[in-house]
Parts: structure tokens; C-alpha cells; sequence
């Protein structure tokens, strides 16, 4: 009889051991079936849009807001004649070059190739902003000019040319279509539906065909930390101050946009 109670007992233990781990089986299954079911994160729209992902059905560029005639980068677009320790004005042929073309920022740096579903939709959306008085380029080829000039480089000074392109500054948010639904829907957005920080950089041209911006000479002081980083950047690229905004060490000259031949 007391045998007969002991088995007894060992059985219910076991029932009891079986019940409590059968609830772990069931959650490890349902978390990875979760994963696979989540929506897609604004980085992976940015992502599968500026890769041209096979799992879209379509990706689209939708404009919010918009500001005609912005000035881009102060950028140096001639190599800097160095007058330094010349009591004379220097008269210097330069060679003045730049080019300009569509540009895109995305989250993380992506782009999009101009055959790219995502690259399609920016120029389409640059036609609706392509007035009769602004002529955009909409495409992501470039266009620019290249030629030659002489200008004087004050005594003591170095000089060299800069320029800042002219541009339509479009704001908006990516529109993703799936192909297959995740989360239970299949269009997402980036960042957010409404929002307006993926902005396409459309230059403005002349009618001629030349792109619109700003032009001047600039001359800079010898022996100042503004020359001296000029002449010590071997020509690399680097931030500088916009037009009437170097100091009292630097002086500059406006050329006039119809003295830049058409490409």
C-alpha cells in the first residue's frame, strides 16, 4: 500500500513539470514569427527607394514646401595667384571652371541614379517648379562653364575666383509602394508622411544655358590665417565665407554673369 502511494505521487509531479514548460514552447515560436511581420523602418524606405529594391512596386519623391533662388556653397573655382611681398598689382590670366548639377540628400548620404524609379519622380517633380523665368536642370547630368579671364591680384594679396551656385531648394518626403504587404499595408513613407527633410537641389540657369549664381574675384591679404589656409590647402576643397563676407583682410569683386560665356 505504501508502494502503491509513492507511484502515485511521482506521476502528478510529472504532469505538474510538463503543464508549467509547455506556455516557453509556444512564446520562442511566436517571436521570431513577429520579426518577420514588422513594417518597414524609415531607413529601409530610404534605403530599398535609393537602391531601387525589387520589393517596391513604386517609390515616388512628394514635395511640401519650396524656396526659389538660394545660393549654394562658396566654392573656389580657380586655382589662387600668390602676389605675396610684391609692392605692384599683378595682372593674372585666370582659369575659371565649375559645373553644376541635381543633387539629393538623403538620410545616411544615399542617392538615387536618374534610372531609378526614385529618380524619375525627382525630375518629374522639377518640371512643376520650371517657370518662364526660372529654367531648372532637372536631370543628373552636369553643365557648367570654362574659360579664361584677366583680372589684377593686389599688391600683397593672393587672388583667386569663387562662386556659389543659384538654386531651387525643394523639401519633401519619400512615398514607398511594396509589392508585398508587411505589417498588414504596403505603402511607407521617409521620414514621415508630411515631413520635409529630404530636399532636392535644383540649379537655376540663364537663359542661355549657363548656370545662374554669383561670380567675383576675391583677394586675400598676405600673411593672414585666411591666405595662409588658402595657400597650405594645395588647391583641396574647404569651407569659405560668401561674397562680402571674408573681413576686413579680404576684398571682393562681383563679374558680372554676362561675362561668363555659354556653354
Amino acid at each position: 500500500m505504501t508502494r502503491t502511494g509513492r507511484k502515485g505521487h511521482h506521476r502528478s509531479k510529472k504532469k505538474r513539470i510538463v503543464m508549467a514548460m509547455a506556455p516557453l514552447v509556444v512564446v520562442a515560436v511566436a517571436v521570431p514569427l513577429m520579426n518577420q511581420a514588422g513594417a518597414a523602418t524609415p531607413s529601409e524606405v530610404t534605403k530599398d527607394c535609393a537602391e531601387n529594391s525589387n520589393k517596391l512596386d513604386n517609390c515616388e519623391f512628394v514635395d511640401v514646401q519650396f524656396r526659389n533662388n538660394s545660393l549654394g556653397p562658396n566654392l573656389r573655382v580657380s586655382t589662387p595667384t600668390d602676389n605675396c611681398g610684391s609692392t605692384s598689382a599683378l595682372s593674372k590670366s585666370f582659369s575659371v571652371s565649375a559645373s553644376v548639377t541635381r543633387s539629393i540628400t538623403l538620410e545616411d548620404g544615399f542617392t538615387a541614379s536618374a534610372d531609378s524609379k526614385l529618380g524619375n519622380s525627382f525630375f518629374e517633380i522639377g518640371a512643376k517648379f520650371n517657370t518662364t523665368e526660372i529654367n531648372l536642370k532637372r536631370d543628373d547630368t552636369g553643365t557648367g562653364f570654362d574659360f579664361s579671364r584677366t583680372d589684377t591680384v593686389k599688391p600683397n594679396h593672393i587672388g583667386f575666383f569663387m562662386w556659389s551656385e543659384k538654386r531651387t531648394d525643394v523639401s519633401g518626403f519619400l512615398r514607398a509602394t511594396y509589392k508585398e504587404e508587411q505589417d498588414g499595408q504596403k505603402v511607407f513613407f521617409s521620414p514621415s508622411e508630411g515631413g520635409a527633410s529630404v530636399h532636392v537641389f535644383y540649379p537655376q540657369l540663364l537663359k542661355n544655358g549657363t548656370p545662374d549664381g554669383r561670380l567675383w574675384l576675391r583677394n586675400v591679404e598676405c600673411g593672414t590665417p585666411q591666405a595662409n589656409g588658402i595657400l597650405n590647402s594645395e588647391n583641396s576643397v574647404r569651407a569659405e565665407p560668401g561674397f562680402g563676407e571674408g573681413g576686413e583682410n579680404v576684398t571682393d569683386v562681383e563679374i558680372p554673369l554676362s561675362e561668363i560665356p555659354a556653354p
